[in-house]
């Protein structure tokens, strides 16, 4: 069996300075989801706090954030936003 694969909707792609998030929709498996990435995750993989440029940390980070946001994901897919955080790149970097 394949293992599920994320895929994101650019253009929903929404900076949410106010709860220091990057939100986006994407959809696995034919199921539609509305996920954050929290900017302490930018951080970690970055190395410095986003400050403007979120969207940017985000596509140069694509590939791990969307591993993160699968294991995310995992912990329960009946949340209404499935926040990514740091925890969930402990587990992606465990797999």
């Amino acid at each position: 069996m394949a293992a599920p694969q994320l895929e994101i909707d650019d253009t929903t792609l929404f900076d949410n300075l106010d709860d220091r998030q990057l939100e986006f929709d994407g959809e696995v498996d034919g199921d539609a989801y509305q996920f954050a990435v929290q900017y302490s995750v930018l951080e970690a993989l970055s190395g410095s706090q986003p400050d403007g440029d979120a969207e940017e940390s985000f596509r140069r980070y694509r590939d791990p954030i969307l591993q993160a946001a699968l294991a995310a994901l995992a912990k329960g897919p009946d949340r209404p936003i499935i926040v990514i955080s740091e925890n969930d790149l402990d587990q992606e970097a465990q797999a």
